[in-house]
């Protein structure tokens, strides 16, 4: 891939950063997209010259229609979305409340439909690629349950869009596991190692392991992959 036009959600910080720096050091045009981080996009995008930082909250449909908007005035068109941007808000579940439960699935669910549903228009041909998570699969957890609602959610979002935008759009998306994050790091030592034990390979994965398959699923080598959820997770025992 050579000078593609990217947009990569949430791309300041953890696997976001990760998959936007792949790109970049293609030299593809790269949205880096934000909410409260700007330092981070900033700084990621001082590094690279096709770096472009660009605020927007993915759950308010105005600022979506902006972004794309802009895209579309300086580019002209897109050719890869990665909606990658998601939070949690993990608790027991009886005290997870109607507004916390609103936010995970406004950020996670609505806004990629939200960043889809505008930014497909001014592609051409191309593909998007939605990151999920395991624990939309086999991977349960209750604590979580709002999320794996999301990434559900965003699995069966996946396989609409695939069948709606075909044949000229390719929809994929994948369902990674645990990943070393900075906000992953911060877990308590034990659960980490309970969970890395339901793992095959005994440990969480690195950003850069998830984002290879990201940047090789956007990539002409993977031009016949279409309507697919492809887990990476290390195989779970």
């Amino acid at each position: 891939m050579v000078n593609k036009v990217v947009l990569i959600t949430g791309a300041s910080r953890g696997l976001g950063r990760s998959i936007a720096t792949l790109f970049l050091q293609n030299d593809d045009i790269v949205y880096v997209n934000y909410k409260d981080s700007q330092s981070e996009a900033e700084e990621l995008c001082h590094n690279y010259k096709k770096g472009i930082p660009i605020k927007c909250d993915i759950s308010n449909e105005l600022e979506v229609e902006a972004m794309i908007n802009k895209i579309k005035e300086e580019q002209g068109t897109i050719d890869i979305i990665i909606n990658n941007a998601g939070i949690a808000k993990d608790s027991l579940v009886d005290d997870k409340t109607k507004e916390s439960f609103s936010l995970v699935l406004a950020t996670n669910l609505i806004g990629p439909f939200l960043v889809c549903k505008y930014g497909h228009k001014i592609m051409n041909k191309g593909c998007i690629i939605n990151i999920a998570s395991n624990t939309a699969i086999d991977a349960n957890y209750p604590y979580g349950l709002d999320y794996d609602a999301s990434k559900a959610g965003l699995i069966s979002l996946t396989h609409n869009l695939a069948i709606e935008y075909a044949p000229n759009i390719r929809v994929n998306a994948i369902a990674p596991g645990w990943i070393n994050t900075n906000m992953n790091k911060e877990l308590d030592n034990d659960f980490r190692k309970k969970e890395s034990e339901k793992i095959l390979l005994k440990r969480f994965a690195e950003p850069l392991e998830i984002a290879k398959v990201v940047f090789f699923l956007a990539s002409e080598e993977a031009s016949y992959i279409n309507n697919s959820i492809i887990k990476v997770d290390g195989g779970l025992a």
